[in-house]
C-alpha cells in the first residue's frame, strides 16, 4: 500500500519490510451495575493481553521508542476531558492478528466493561524523537485526521508546499521534547486517515503545540479530532467497580 503523502524533513516510511497493524481504540465504561463486569472477567482480559504481548504485539506505544522498555499494556486515562474513558494504540504483528485479538479482548470481557470504537490500519512513517530528554513524560496526546475536499482537489505542488509548512510546526512540537510514534494509516477501513500518537509532559504541551500547527494553517486541508490523556497501566483502567468474587463469599 502506498503512502497518501511523501516523506518530509520530520517523517520517513516505514523501514523493515511489511508495516505493522495497529489497533486504535476509545472506550466509555458500562459496568455502572454488578454483575455486569467483574474480577473474574478482569482477570480474563488481562490473561488475553499477556498472551498477545507473547505472541508479538506491542501493549505500551513506550516500546516504539526503547524497545527495552516493559511491555506492560498501558492506555490514556480521558474520562476527566472526553465523552470516553480511555483511549489508546497496540500494535499486531499483521491485520489478521490485530482483528482476531480485538475479538478475543471482546469475549473475554472487555465487552462487558467498555462500549468500543476499534480502528485498525497499519503503521506508515517511522516513530521520531524531540529534542532533550527521551524519557517517558507520562502523558499522551492523539490526533486523528482526515484529509478534506479541499486537499482532494488541490494540486501535487500545493500539497508538497503544505507538507513543508506543517514541518515547521512538528519541528516546534520536537522542541517541546515531545516524542511522535510515526504515523499510522487508518483509511483502509475507517473514515480517519490518519492516526499520530505523542508522548508529551502535560496538557499544556498540547496546547502549546496546537497552536503552532494553526500558525501554519495545518488543518486547512484536514478534519482533525484531539485526544490527551494521562498514561496509566491498563489493569487499573480496567478493574472493575463490582468484585463478583468478594460478593459471592458475602
Amino acid at each position: 500500500m502506498s503512502a497518501l503523502t511523501g516523506d518530509t524533513d520530520v517523517f520517513s516510511a516505514e523501514t523493515g519490510g511489511t508495516s505493522r497493524a495497529c489497533i486504535v481504540f476509545t472506550g466509555t465504561r458500562q459496568d455502572d451495575l454488578p454483575g455486569i463486569y467483574g474480577r473474574t472477567e478482569h482477570d480474563a482480559v488481562m490473561a488475553v493481553l499477556a498472551e498477545l504481548a507473547a505472541e508479538g504485539w506491542v501493549l505500551n506505544q513506550r516500546r516504539v521508542f526503547d524497545p527495552e522498555a516493559e511491555n506492560v499494556p498501558v492506555a490514556l486515562d480521558t474520562g476527566f476531558t472526553h465523552a470516553h474513558d480511555i483511549a489508546g494504540v497496540f500494535e499486531a504483528p499483521d491485520l489478521d492478528a490485530a482483528l482476531q485479538g480485538t475479538i478475543r479482548l471482546e469475549q473475554a470481557g472487555w465487552a462487558r466493561l467498555f462500549r468500543t470504537e476499534w480502528m485498525i490500519g497499519l503503521r506508515e512513517f517511522a516513530p521520531v524523537f524531540g529534542k532533550g530528554a527521551h524519557a517517558d513524560h507520562g502523558w499522551a496526546f492523539m490526533a486523528l485526521w482526515e484529509w478534506n475536499d479541499q486537499w482532494g482537489e488541490a494540486s501535487r505542488a500545493e500539497r508538497d508546499e503544505y507538507d513543508l509548512e506543517c514541518d515547521i510546526a512538528f519541528k516546534g512540537d520536537l522542541a517541546h521534547e515531545v516524542n511522535i510514534s510515526g504515523r499510522m494509516r487508518l483509511d483502509i477501513a475507517h473514515g480517519w486517515h490518519h492516526l499520530g500518537y505523542w508522548e508529551i509532559s502535560g496538557p499544556d504541551v498540547a496546547d502549546s503545540a496546537i497552536r503552532g500547527h494553526e500558525e501554519v494553517a495545518d488543518f486547512k486541508f484536514t478534519t482533525s479530532r484531539h485526544i490527551v490523556g494521562r498514561i496509566r497501566p491498563l489493569a487499573e483502567l480496567a478493574a472493575p467497580r463490582h468484585d463478583d468474587r468478594k460478593a459471592s463469599h458475602v
